[in-house]
């Protein structure tokens, strides 16, 4: 069992940049990222064809890295959510929180009692199949574990101070391309609905002293989101990055042969 590093760099008022990977879950993604400088990596089942069988051998890849695994599950269940924590998630990112109840659902799925109701099984993944005393693992786990609540609905933007307020979850993220497309402005993250939105968020998380993060798709927003005061950064992800930096270099290439 090892710290949550994205955890740590948060407790210490610093920025933590991680990266989300929807189609290359092998066993060097998560040594490439870390490579990269990555502090934190998502495995992305909702929008991916990715099944436990397959985040769980990405997520056994890491087990020797600092870069922290974390899991953004279907949808925001028990069964998901511990599943997710035992095959060696140290973090969940839960999709569409709209409601205190959500928020609770999460928070208390990935922590063993007194702080949640995680079922106990020990010696498996999530504990790198060890043995020891089961007392200060449960304590371990349950303070190196993070719930990151993704509001992304105008009913979550609505409810986000009840969501950010329970007790348990750590971080909320904007889902800008749900929430705009909730709003009835699909990807116009200009207009005055979705800033007005991000804003209600942002003072949820600094009302209640906890952390807001948010996807920046190209380095150049960054300073931006940093101005708006986000706290936590997932930079792109490995579709998108795979297709950019093959597109420009395929371009330069033909660009050779057409001289």
């Amino acid at each position: 069992m090892k710290t949550n590093k994205l955890k740590a760099i948060l407790d210490a008022g610093k920025v933590p940049v991680g990266t989300v990977v929807f189609e290359f879950a092998t066993t060097g993604i998560g040594q490439m990222a870390e490579n990269a400088g990555a502090d934190f990596i998502v495995f992305e089942m909702e929008h991916s064809g990715f099944d436990f069988e397959t985040v769980k051998t990405a997520i056994a890849a890491t087990r020797g890295l600092e870069i922290t695994p974390i899991v953004r599950v279907p949808t925001t269940n028990y069964e998901y959510c511990a599943k997710a924590m035992d095959i060696g998630a140290q973090g969940i990112i839960g999709p569409m929180i709209e409601t205190r109840q959500d928020a609770e659902t999460l928070a208390r799925s990935i922590r063993y009692h007194p702080d949640g109701v995680r079922g106990v099984a020990l010696g498996i993944a999530h504990d790198n199949y060890s043995g020891g005393n089961p007392a200060q693992k449960l304590a371990f786990a349950n303070a190196n574990v993070m719930a990151n609540a993704l509001i992304e609905t105008k009913t979550g933007v609505e409810n986000a101070d009840e969501i950010v307020s329970t007790p348990g979850i750590d971080a909320a993220w904007i889902g800008q391309f749900d929430l705009t497309t909730s709003l009835g402005i699909p990807g116009d993250f200009e207009h005055p609905d979705f800033h007005k939105a991000v804003a209600t968020v942002m003072a949820a998380c600094q009302k209640h002293g906890k952390v807001c993060g948010m996807m920046v798709p190209d380095p150049s927003e960054t300073q931006a989101v940093l101005d708006a005061g986000f706290g936590a950064i997932m930079y792109s992800g490995d579709v998108w990055l795979y297709g950019k930096a093959l597109g420009d270099g395929i371009a330069e290439v033909r660009s050779h042969l057409d001289q």
